[in-house]
């Protein structure tokens, strides 16, 4: 890494306008086998080449993320991901209705694949996604698969904007596009098929699990019944947590905490609250997604040594948006 100290911060270019000088100054990073912060529609990720061991490596190390977690490796298109991984007839129908979109599928890696063994953790699958946009059209330039972890430290809130990025790992990388806020806000759906052709849910995320298993007509096996095997990112007990600690399923507000709150319906002792954010006034759980890690930090930010959370349903993305709240509550290593 070339950036270390608070003067050498990232540069940052958006990508509302010269598109072909971003991706020439994204390229070059890239083929340095260093890492670039990258917009996707579900939050930004910290983009390398999925292929070379010394820009995986200096994503471990950029994230402080341990090296038994393993990374997503995205692709331009479908075409693209069958060069390195192999689909069985679930997931590659899954694929085709779900992508490009937030939905990543853990399949077994092809022989003489290429991707490098720490990408995934020197397990024998790998997660591949196609995401939207212009993160689909840089892969395509690349042609090479971009292992693309979220954009911030291991750990901690997600980054759901280039400035987000930028305070977290501004002095720690190169080049950070900026495509705006991420319109889905949480990381991507993670699936696995198994030998005997049911499909297991690792981690909730940007496609509601109903809307797999309607395409489906399947129930997934949901995380409980997963084991403790750490197959994909997310699955981490302690995750996407903020300095402060957070409470679930708030019922009132204590005096000093933040508030986040969903829905039309009050709560007492709101009044107290150091910071009251609601998720969605309307009860919308989609943008209560879309809302959640801004929300996160912005609770944070106000100095509560709390977070109180009101009850957030579990239908659709609420069960993502919950997934996350739960590993934010756990506690942490010391």
């Amino acid at each position: 890494m070339n950036a270390t100290t608070d003067e050498q911060m990232a540069r940052i270019l958006s990508l509302s306008g010269d598109w072909p000088a971003a991706r020439d100054a994204a390229l070059a990073v890239l083929h340095a086998a260093r890492p670039i912060a990258l917009p996707t529609e579900t939050v930004y990720g910290l983009a390398a080449d999925a292929t070379s061991a010394e820009a995986v490596t200096a994503i471990y190390e950029t994230k402080g993320r341990p090296r038994f977690n393993p990374l997503i490796c995205h692709m331009s298109d479908l075409a693209m991901a069958e060069r390195y991984a192999v689909f069985d007839p679930l997931s590659r129908r899954l694929a085709e209705r779900f992508w490009p979109g937030p939905l990543t599928l853990v399949l077994p890696l092809k022989d003489g694949s290429g991707i490098h063994p720490l990408a995934t953790a020197g397990l024998d699958t790998v997660g591949v996604r196609v995401p939207a946009g212009a993160a689909a059209r840089l892969i395509a330039a690349f042609d090479r698969p971009l292992a693309a972890p979220s954009a911030n430290t291991s750990g901690g809130v997600s980054p759901t904007s280039a400035g987000h990025v930028d305070a977290d790992l501004g002095p720690r990388i190169d080049l950070i596009l900026d495509g705006g806020p991420s319109p889905v806000g949480v990381e991507s759906t993670i699936v696995k098929a198994e030998p005997d052709g049911r499909l297991r849910l690792l981690r909730p995320g940007g496609v509601a699990a109903e809307d797999i298993e309607a395409e489906l007509a399947s129930v997934l096996i949901r995380p409980e019944a997963a084991g403790a095997i750490i197959e994909a990112p997310g699955m981490l007990a302690s995750h996407y947590a903020p300095n402060a600690h957070i409470r679930l399923n708030a019922r009132r507000v204590e005096p000093g905490e933040a508030l986040l709150s969903f829905g039309g319906q009050g709560i007492d002792g709101a009044e107290k609250a150091l910071i009251a954010l609601n998720l969605s006034l309307e009860g919308d759980v989609r943008q209560a997604a879309a809302n959640l890690f801004a929300y996160m930090k912005q609770a944070d930010a106000s100095g509560a040594r709390t977070i109180a959370v009101m009850p957030i349903p579990d239908r659709g993305l609420g069960e993502a948006i919950n997934d996350r709240l739960l590993r934010a509550a756990a506690p942490r290593q010391a």
